[in-house]
């Protein structure tokens, strides 16, 4: 039997980098502590989405992120940039956790941006690559 799979295709160079994440969950119809902010850091990044290493607090939220129930506001401490950039995100995909591990990898998508701050991500992307 042959299996056929779609090539993944990106829409935005992504770059390997580790950048610090401030972040939030954010929900209309779950209830999550809003004003809990959690410190990650990025392992990749790109104009659409980024992944993101942090603590998820509550492991009942994992199918909820997938479901996109609960959204991750994010800011992105750039060091080419004096202010964060801010963005919500969507949860694509998460990584299999250890057991006693509270941190996974996640997959962000970018849900809302502006395009200014879009376009501060792909010009520090853009000259990683070039350096």
């Amino acid at each position: 039997m042959a299996f056929s799979y779609e090539n993944e295709r990106r829409e935005f160079v992504r770059i390997r980098v580790d950048v610090p994440v401030r972040y939030k969950f954010l929900s209309r119809t779950v209830d999550v502590p809003e004003d809990q902010i959690f410190e990650g850091t990025t392992r990749d990044i790109s104009g659409s989405g980024l992944l993101l290493v942090g603590k998820v607090p509550n492991l009942e939220w994992l199918p909820l992120l997938l479901m996109e129930k609960i959204v991750i506001g994010i800011n992105i401490l750039l060091p080419s940039h004096n202010t964060p950039i801010k963005a919500l995100t969507r949860t694509g995909w998460l990584e299999a956790m250890r057991e006693r591990d509270d941190r996974c990898r996640m997959g962000l998508k970018f849900k809302e941006i502006t395009r200014e701050s879009q376009d501060d991500i792909l010009k520090y992307v853009i000259k990683s690559q070039l350096k």
